[in-house]
């Protein structure tokens, strides 16, 4: 039953193209049945040409070409172009299935929660997205296409062998029961064998994508032995499974071939006997030799049809596991959409834990940030600053109490429109390994040269972009690792310029920075706070006396709210972390 779900859901991708698919079924009739007509041939060239007594040898060479010729057209002229085209829409229309799979998943991935990502490998989900439905190609190539035209044949086969000879016909199919009910035992379990090894695979990968991007780490610590170590267990793991499931396969292979090759034998022994006695034509035995071999191979396609198969619905299953990912975060039926706000911010009575029965991260906070003010959070790490900042864009959603934006609980906003209204910079802000432009762009797609250029500019990036080998063009790397971090900091201080939010999220946006790009950055982030709605975490508290108001967070909970002086006055908590940090 789970079988038939996942190939009934697999059919909606295939639905939009069920005329191409019956174009390519057709073509591929016309090309498995050109090979169809040349026992027919060799049985008129032995039995009414080369045995024919009556007639002369010239009559016998005219006789023998027009046949040959005939066969030689359908052979070279004919069956080419028909196997162009029948290769071509077969691809054709595979790749189309694949791409549309993976634009829905890769927008499904999109709408999955960070809480997700934070469970989850990378290397499972690249794995499923591009090996998993990759795999799945094989069905729309062998289930859809090649499976019917094999059974097509099959019948076609049957159905001319009993118009030469009926009772041979039924020699011939003697070993059919057999084949199946061994086809039924070996691809039951195979299913699940397959499965496990794709398991196995998307490990490695996994491991794989996480090696890969902490090399630096694997070699600052000397762990190359360790790590070989490591790698080696995962990957014989994967070699394990993919030799019990190639031993299964093995076995199975093993079996049915044996069956099939039986039929042939009981055919030449029956069709020897009855030539000898004189009641079958040595034609009609010859054709019928070959015309087994047109039945036995598409039996032994089918055989591993259904390995490929097996293969493909298993990647199907995780393909739909993905696929069938609930939304943490969803937008209500009757979301409204923002447009243009005021920047008012208000925590009511927040609670908030990642996993229903794990620590709570946030306790009773509550707080207000006024329109254009900056408002700054500290304390010490693990408190729950950065929770509070995710709360903001719905990356997370509180366990209870309100977050309200202008007035309005975010959950009531669609998301697009939430997070358009809110810029974000943090300590190790993200570049993809595009250009230094494209990278920009991200904050608004649709900007001009002229508007990523004077976003630049108030991130004080221009003057470093220009003294780049190709300037805005140059391409930054994975993770921009071709720049510094100031440099990174200040293409992703850029492109919130170009977003240009009314609210604006600073995650200890310096905290990791030498003096002199501290000084760079800060006056470009002062520049893109002028005017909007400021949240700031900060670790240097000498970066945030000047903020409208300052909390202090401890275990979850506002214990402190002020302004710089004022807490500085009640030598409380604020007045601690300020001694300690020895800026007074």
């Amino acid at each position: 039953m789970l079988v038939l779900d996942s190939i009934k859901r697999y059919m909606r991708f295939v639905k939009p193209y069920k005329w191409f698919l019956i174009l390519t079924i057709a073509i591929g009739l016309l090309k498995f049945a050109i090979p169809l007509f040349i026992p027919y041939v060799i049985q008129i060239i032995v039995d009414d040409i080369l045995l024919a007594d009556a007639m002369t040898t010239e009559e016998k060479i005219s006789e023998l070409f027009y046949w040959l010729s005939i066969a030689f057209f359908l052979t070279f002229i004919v069956r080419p172009p028909v196997e162009y085209y029948r290769q071509y829409f077969a691809q054709n229309l595979s790749n189309s299935i694949l791409f549309d799979i993976r634009k829905e998943l890769y927008g499904h991935l999109q709408k999955l929660s960070l809480k997700y990502y934070a469970n989850t490998r990378a290397g499972e989900v690249i794995s499923r997205v591009i090996n998993d439905v990759e795999q799945t190609k094989n069905f729309v190539m062998t289930g859809l296409m090649n499976l019917w035209l094999d059974l097509a044949t099959i019948i076609i086969v049957i159905i001319i062998m009993l118009t030469m000879d009926w009772k041979l016909t039924i020699v011939a199919l003697v070993a059919l029961p057999l084949y199946a009910i061994s086809v039924k035992y070996f691809f039951g379990r195979l299913r699940r064998l397959t499965k496990d090894r794709s398991q196995a695979l998307a490990g490695v990968q996994s491991y794989l994508h996480e090696r890969v991007a902490g090399m630096s780490i694997i070699k600052s610590f000397t762990l190359e032995k360790h790590e070989q170590r490591i790698f080696d267990e995962t990957n014989g793991e994967f070699l394990d499974k993919a030799l019990a499931q190639s031993r299964w396969n093995a076995k199975s292979f093993a079996v049915i071939n044996t069956i099939t090759e039986v039929a042939p034998l009981f055919v030449i022994a029956y069709a020897g006997y009855q030539v000898i006695q004189g009641s079958l034509q040595i034609g009609v035995m010859v054709a019928f030799y070959v015309y087994i071999e047109r039945l036995y191979n598409p039996l032994r396609r089918l055989v591993s049809s259904s390995t490929t198969l097996t293969q493909s619905i298993a990647s199907m299953d995780r393909m739909f596991e993905l696929m069938d990912e609930d939304y943490d975060i969803k937008e209500q039926p009757n979301a409204q959409k923002l447009t243009t706000i005021q920047g008012k911010l208000q925590f009511e009575n927040v609670k908030f834990r990642y996993e229903e029965s794990g620590k709570s991260i946030l306790n009773n906070v509550s707080f207000t940030i006024e329109p254009g003010q900056t408002a700054a959070f500290v304390g010490m790490s693990g408190g729950g600053k950065s929770t509070i900042v995710s709360l903001i864009p719905r990356f997370y959603d509180t366990t209870s109490g309100r977050v309200k934006i202008d007035d309005i609980d975010v959950r009531d906003t669609t998301l697009e429109s939430l997070r358009s209204q809110i810029g974000i910079v943090l300590q190790d802000n993200i570049l993809f390994s595009d250009s230094v432009k494209q990278n920009i762009l991200m904050g608004n797609p649709h900007a001009t040269d002229e508007e990523i250029i004077a976003a630049a500019k108030a991130a004080n990036a221009h003057e470093f972009i220009m003294g780049l080998p190709e300037g805005y063009d140059t391409k930054v790397g994975e993770r921009g690792v071709k720049l510094s971090g100031g440099q990174k900091q200040r293409v992703a201080i850029a492109r919130v310029f170009l977003k240009n939010p009314p609210v604006l999220v600073l995650d200890e946006a310096t905290s990791a920075l030498d003096l002199e790009s501290e000084s760079l950055i800060q006056d470009s982030l002062d520049r893109l706070a002028h005017d909007r709605t400021t949240i700031v975490i900060a670790h240097r508290l000498s970066t945030i006396t000047h903020a409208d108001k300052i909390f202090v967070i401890e275990h979850g909970q506002v214990v402190e709210e002020g302004t710089h002086a004022q807490l500085m006055a009640e030598q409380g908590a604020y007045y601690q972390l300020f001694q300690i940090q020895k800026l007074d």
